[in-house]
């Protein structure tokens, strides 16, 4: 696993790179660097001087006048690199400077887009390219490659003086980076066996060797030596006893040894022979197959021919803002993001605007504006990058009749046949499709004049006067029961005409007012959706919770948050989805626990935006009360989660010399039965590899709607211990067996090669 000098050095992403296009002009234009303007608005356009270092990894840049200053950032940062004038910024100055000539990176996560303008278009040109090889380089690396990067990134922050070479106070420096706390006499011993030249330096091979002591898993080793007969192998036999005992494999066991030592085993005489070696089970146990998520429900697994009701639906709130409820910046950005991260809900809230043009802000505050068809064109572009199942866009509609026929007629020009206006195959449906009927189609949520029958039969009139909806802001502070003299104004019923172009664009989605259980069973259609804010809903669940469940399981539901969420947090989303409530919109912008359930329960099933619920919570004639689910006769499980180690945390204060005292904590999420947190203790300074070996036991009632959420933090006594990283999934997609978890960090993106290992076993309680 650990590759000597010439692949490690010779042959890092670096040499990979030029040895592969040696003579591509971009990557040879982007090594001597360019002069572009950086673009932050109409009026803030500064040089900077671009230019890729020798990783090919880092991108180094500063400006031409301040001194020796300057920044730089991962090109495996990058997400996407736009062309042309695609993003808000570029769109402002777009009489200024040719699409030809500008791009912009868009970064993973929350941080904001870098906009660029270069001195030509084949400049230009060759950064978009150059950029582009770059990062599909690096999502073509395997393993190897990747762990030999990660070395060589390491070497690179020791080198302080860039001679290639590393004495014992750069390692030492380096230990501390690593979030290594080592006594001197253990790193200079350490130090001292791998200097094999006896130089006092280590180079190349010989940091190789350290960082190969530094990071002995003797963890995986100890599991290794106890199926190998002889500690140095495991044979077929071994290998299949570990499969079926430790991982609970029972299918197919023979096939999938041989696959194991086929894919991961790095010796090729050991794949002769048909046995693996320790380095290629530590790369078995750190491949996705190792994962604690069982990779095939990373893929798309589920039925998606049931009724759209029927699935929990990945959705978002106030989808424009980047920010807070009241000043923050409003942008198209917020549903490019969303819709990138698998979003199927994205909500616009319209209001008059200028020259007939609406436009999309939250009311009543100091949020920014933008266009209604600027937010309708990205909808087009990106509503099916990342899933092609059907996108709901929930207007909440403060316009005049006028605008709202502007807004009718921007939504079926610009996105024609995506959008869908009439039901499938013309004829009056019977209930709801489903999203494999609907794939590919744009759904508005909205109100409308009459039934759908009216619409079909063509007894509509022109226009009708009716009550503002429940989902509105004029709502939200009714509900919330707040009586603040600022915003008494807001609390008002009011009556709005309705547009006839805009209430034909609603199909399957009419917002209506939600009066009671007993009455929707009783009169409502199964098109129709209403919205609840989160205490309505949690005030329901409390109150009548098997009868929302059978309510959801006829027709869809919208839980929004609280309009006194000015700072856009989020409610907890789990309260909501053990009633089955389908749309449950949370602030995307904003990160945390909320953030990392929905990720959690959206990762699976192909990152698709729809999952099925649960059998229970579809069949009208079942009766689940998420209150009392133990009146339902269901069996619970038993989960014991033994937490071993983790392995090359991040640091969370980048104080010179501070060293993590990491913990773990197991967080399940499901019914109230079954919520439940645990923790192991904490190690003192040692985030690089610490061991606890903790068991922590659960009971899981619900196991259907349960999440488990790992999370590391550092402990600290006198204050709120740091977050460093975590990772969520549904309890359905855990692989029982020897595990590791791949941390992500607060905004949700990876943050290699930091892992816990663990040990899971799931069995039934008698």
């Amino acid at each position: 696993m650990y590759a000597k000098t010439s692949y490690l050095f010779k042959r890092s992403i670096h040499y990979l790179v030029m040895r592969g296009i040696q003579a591509d002009d971009d990557l040879k234009s982007m090594f001597v660097g360019t002069v572009m303007r950086k673009i932050k608005s109409r009026t803030w356009k500064k040089q900077r001087y671009f230019r890729l270092q020798e990783d090919c990894m880092t991108i180094w840049y500063k400006s031409k006048k301040a001194g020796n200053t300057h920044s730089t950032f991962s090109v495996g940062d990058v997400e996407a690199v736009r062309e042309g004038h695609q993003s808000e910024v570029l769109l402002s100055i777009a009489d200024e400077f040719p699409p030809d000539r500008c791009f912009t990176l868009v970064f993973r996560g929350r941080r904001g887009n870098l906009d660029l303008v270069a001195e030509s278009a084949g400049e230009a040109q060759s950064w978009i390219k150059g950029i582009r090889k770059l990062i599909d380089n690096l999502e073509n690396m395997g393993q190897r490659e990747k762990l030999d990067q990660w070395i060589c990134d390491w070497f690179k922050k020791a080198d302080k003086n860039r001679d290639g070479q590393m004495n014992f106070k750069e390692v030492q420096d380096l230990l501390k980076m690593m979030n290594v706390d080592m006594n001197e006499h253990h790193a200079l011993r350490l130090f001292t066996t791998a200097d094999k030249s006896q130089s006092g330096t280590l180079e190349d091979d010989e940091f190789v060797l350290f960082y190969k002591m530094l990071t002995q898993r003797e963890d995986v080793l100890r599991v290794f030596q106890e199926y190998s007969g002889d500690g140095q192998k495991l044979t077929l036999q071994d290998l299949k006893d570990f499969l079926r005992e430790e991982q609970l494999r029972e299918d197919g066991v023979q096939q999938y040894a041989l696959k194991l030592i086929e894919r991961y085993e790095p010796s090729d005489t050991a794949r002769m022979l048909q046995v693996m070696t320790f380095d290629g089970f530590l790369m078995y146990l750190t491949s996705p197959e190792g994962s604690i998520f069982n990779p095939t429900m990373v893929e798309l697994y589920q039925d998606m021919t049931q009724p759209l009701c029927h699935y929990f639906i990945s959705s978002s709130h106030n989808t424009y803002l980047l920010e807070d409820q009241i000043r923050g910046h409003s942008s198209v950005e917020g549903y490019i993001r969303a819709l990138k991260r698998g979003c199927r809900c994205v909500e616009v809230d319209c209001w008059d605007g200028p020259n007939e043009e609406p436009i999309v802000y939250h009311g009543h505050t100091f949020t920014s504006k933008i266009f209604f068809k600027d937010v309708v064109t990205v909808l087009g572009n990106y509503a099916f990058k990342a899933s092609q199942y059907p996108v709901i866009l929930s207007i909440e509609n403060h316009c005049s009749v006028e605008q709202q026929k502007v807004m009718a007629q921007h939504l079926t020009q610009i996105l024609g046949d995506k959008l869908l206006k009439t039901p499938l195959h013309g004829k009056f449906p019977i209930g709801l499709p489903s999203p494999e009927d609907l794939k590919g189609k744009i759904l508005l949520k909205g109100k409308k004049i009459g039934g759908l029958e009216d619409s079909m039969n063509g007894v509509v009139d022109d226009s009708l006067m009716g009550e503002v909806s429940d989902e509105e802001e004029t709502a939200e502070f009714n509900d919330d029961h707040h009586r603040n003299d600022s915003i008494r104004h807001r609390v008002k019923k009011s009556k709005q005409s309705l547009s006839k172009e805009l209430s034909d664009c609603v199909v399957y989605c009419k917002s209506v007012h939600f009066s009671s259980f007993k009455h929707s069973q009783i009169h409502s259609k199964f098109y129709e959706i209403s919205s609840f804010t989160e205490s309505k809903a949690r005030k329901h669940i409390r109150e009548a919770g098997a009868e929302f469940v059978l309510h959801n399981a006829r027709q869809l539901s919208r839980v929004y948050p609280s309009g006194l969420r000015t700072d856009s947090s989020n409610f907890n989303p789990q309260d909501m989805w053990n009633a089955g409530c389908q749309i449950v919109a949370l602030n995307f912008q904003t990160a945390g626990v909320e953030m990392d359930l929905n990720d959690g329960l959206f990762c699976q099933n192909g990152h698709c935006g729809y999952v099925l619920k649960p059998a229970f919570m579809r069949n009208i004639d079942e009766r689940f009360d998420p209150e009392n689910p133990q009146n339902g006769g269901y069996k619970p499980l038993s989960l014991s989660i033994q937490v071993i180690s983790g392995q090359q945390l991040p640091k969370v204060n980048i104080k010179e010399g501070s060293i993590i005292d990491p913990l773990v904590r197991v967080e399940i999420h499901g019914v109230p039965l079954d919520q439940a947190k645990q923790e192991t203790r904490y190690i003192d300074n040692n985030g690089f590899n610490p061991v606890w070996y903790d068991t922590l036991q659960f009971t899981i009632h619900v196991p259907e709607l349960a999440l488990v959420r790992f999370v590391v933090e550092d402990y600290d006594k006198t204050s709120k211990n740091d977050f460093v990283g975590q990772f969520t999934l549904p309890f359905t997609c855990i692989q029982p067996g020897y595990r590791h978890i791949h941390l992500l960090s607060k905004d949700g993106t990876s943050i290699p090669p930091s892992s816990l290992f663990v040990h899971v076993r799931i069995t039934k309680l008698t």
